[in-house]
């Protein structure tokens, strides 16, 4: 997506999903929706 050989340095997508957390999660430390996929990304399971 980024055009990057490697990880991205900037933290755009992960500010993004952290605001989209808070609108659309019960409980944004505990999401249901948005989950973190390690070494991957997000998923969502709505």
């Amino acid at each position: 997506m980024w055009g990057y050989d490697e990880m991205p340095l900037t933290r755009t997508v992960d500010v993004h999903v952290a605001g989209l957390r808070q609108k659309i999660e019960a409980n944004p430390k505990v999401p249901e929706y948005i989950l973190t996929i390690h070494g991957l990304g997000y998923k969502f399971t709505g």
